[in-house]
């Protein structure tokens, strides 16, 4: 059986717990290094980035987040997981767990109040246009070569990627009843359980 975590230190956990369980996913709450162990791929919800920052180091979650996504487990990071799985940081402020090759500003759509919602075409997922919930969203501002953008807003701006075993969207997916991008997600987590279980044999 394929088993996800869901970051549960602060934010929107829960949510992504219910998507998760409409598609029939055992979860874990993961809030210390242990509760990593066994695990076939994580999510990291949104939050608030600071916040967010100050209990991973608190917790001790910072290297073994980035041991995992270096043996290749499936990250996903949605508004303030995607900035702290960024390689860079617009602003003084260093990397969070830094392995995604993006460069990301915070708070680039705005305040609380200048949050909006927009049909989004995501060609891997097809029809219907997926309705994506932008709250105080960043900005993806560089993308590296092996990074692949998912979506787009029409000005052109990338708002979901992935590179290899990670993935990232900066709104959040948590918030609607589409479950597309978490079964999407679950479809790299199990092509990655599958190739990590033929290399073991």
């Amino acid at each position: 059986m394929t088993s996800l975590g869901v970051l549960a230190l602060q934010g929107d956990f829960a949510e992504h717990e219910g998507v998760l369980d409409k598609l029939n996913v055992a979860v874990r709450q993961v809030r210390l290094p242990a509760d990593l162990d066994a695990l076939d791929g994580l999510i990291l919800p949104g939050g608030e980035t600071t916040t967010f920052r100050r209990l991973l180091s608190e917790y001790g979650l910072i290297q073994p987040l980035r041991e995992a996504a270096d043996r290749g487990m499936p990250l996903w990071g949605t508004c303030a997981g995607l900035i702290a799985l960024a390689k860079d940081l617009e602003g003084p402020e260093d990397p969070i767990i830094g392995v995604l090759d993006i460069g990301v500003r915070r708070n680039a759509f705005g305040r609380q109040l200048e949050s909006f919602e927009v049909d989004l075409a995501v060609p891997l997922l097809g029809e219907p246009a997926f309705h994506a919930v932008f709250i105080r969203a960043p900005s993806i501002t560089r993308v590296g070569p092996r990074v692949q953008v998912l979506a787009q807003l029409a000005d052109g701006a990338p708002v979901a990627v992935t590179q290899g075993n990670l993935m990232a969207t900066v709104f959040h997916p948590e918030l609607t009843r589409d479950p597309r991008l978490h079964a999407y997600f679950l479809g790299l987590v199990k092509h990655a359980r599958g190739s990590a279980y033929a290399a073991a044999h």
